[in-house]
């Protein structure tokens, strides 16, 4: 009885006050999804959460800084095969936060890595699916169309 693993994710995609891009560099240890790739923060929703309580969570553990709900702004959403859990499916919700400051922050989970906007295209093989899918989103012309690995 194979039944199909399905998750709901709130991630951000988190600007510094000077337009850089802060993403997360995970971890390289056994057990993570996307070892040592680059990607977004952001989690699993809990259930009675609504994907921006989710994310407002998730920032905020993750990076131990509050972010409040009002300082996101929604980007897009995906529905669909889960690119980065082999035969899951996934609804994830992403988000945009700016003006953050890098000095403030302490990461929980991975590290931070700050990425200016016209160095994006020189990490894209390095992001995990989602990161792709988000940035994407954001700055279509930034990323190349090309597909690297199990993108959606």
């Amino acid at each position: 009885m194979g039944k199909s693993f399905r998750r709901e994710v709130a991630c951000a995609i988190l600007l510094d006050v000077s337009g850089r891009f802060l993403l997360q560099q995970r971890d390289d240890i056994p057990g993570i999804v996307h070892p040592g790739k680059i990607g977004l923060f952001g989690g699993h929703r809990e259930a009675g959460e609504t994907y921006i309580q989710c994310v407002v969570r998730e920032i905020h553990e993750e990076i131990s800084h509050f972010v409040p709900a009002a300082a996101f702004t929604y980007l897009t959403g995906y529905d669909g095969a889960d690119p980065e859990v082999e035969g899951g499916t996934v609804h994830a919700e992403f988000f945009l936060a700016r003006e953050l400051q890098p000095e403030l922050l302490i990461i929980t989970e991975g590290s931070l890595l700050i990425i200016e906007s016209d160095d994006l295209a020189t990490i894209e093989p390095k992001l995990t699916p989602t990161a792709r899918f988000a940035l994407r989103a954001l700055a279509p012309s930034v990323l190349s169309t090309k597909k690297h690995g199990n993108t959606s």
